[in-house]
């Protein structure tokens, strides 16, 4: 069963929901049986990258409120962050238009890599406060998670993919998708913002019960014979 969540690298929230799904599947009993794809989403594709603009600023200035206001915000964001396991240095961050990263995103996953990457973007953003809006960067983490560091630099400068992550977006505004992290299940039921890793295995519990209906496991009528098996044994 496919399990699709649309998130932005630059999202505390998404970072955070992804450690409170991590925290359901490692309860599902069913969990090799879920697919799980990320989805690209922008919070802000006017931001230029190289601005120079601190986390504080860039936000006290987007929303609207006195810079004290958008310091104590992030603080409270940076506690929750840390109750899910995460270390986040908003005075640090730097703040970059995603689109680029989403790209790289969509190069892992043709690869089988796309939940190493959204690690790996999250990390670098929140953590350790890397630029993602900066290629060679992003040709590092790439390296970091397995890709090849020729295909991504040709892919970073080709504009590969920009297809991909425009598609992604425009998919979410066809489901009313109006915030991040969002968490699509077999596309029947969704799941909106970080919730609780109780929800998310409820959620689990009932989608993939109803898919598993729908979708029963081969049962094969078997003619027993001579084999051999990985072990080595053969009889």
């Amino acid at each position: 069963m496919k399990v699709e969540i649309w998130s932005d690298v630059m999202c505390p929230f998404c970072y955070i929901g992804k450690r409170k799904f991590e925290a359901a599947m490692s309860k599902f009993s069913d969990a090799a049986g879920i697919e799980l794809e990320w989805k690209s989403f922008q919070l802000d594709p006017t931001i230029e990258s190289g601005h120079g603009k601190d986390l504080y600023q860039y936000l006290s200035e987007r929303k609207g409120i006195p810079y004290e206001q958008a310091v104590q915000m992030n603080n409270q964001v940076a506690s929750m962050a840390a109750d899910a396991g995460i270390t986040f240095n908003p005075a640090s961050a730097v703040v970059a238009n995603s689109f680029d990263a989403h790209r790289l995103i969509h190069l892992a996953k043709k690869n089988n890599l796309g939940d190493e990457a959204e690690e790996r973007l999250f990390r670098s953003y929140f953590t350790e406060s890397r630029d993602f809006g900066d290629h060679e960067t992003l040709t590092q983490l790439g390296k970091e998670i397995g890709l090849d560091e020729t295909t991504v630099k040709e892919t970073l400068a080709s504009g590969a993919f920009t297809k991909d992550v425009n598609a992604d977006i425009n998919e979410a505004q066809a489901l009313g998708i109006r915030g991040v992290p969002f968490f699509v299940f077999d596309r029947k039921y969704a799941v909106s913002g970080a919730q609780a890793s109780e929800t998310f295995l409820e959620v689990l519990d009932k989608s993939f019960g109803e898919w598993r209906k729908a979708n029963p496991a081969a049962a094969l009528d078997i003619i027993e014979g001579q084999v051999c098996t990985p072990d080595g044994e053969c009889n």
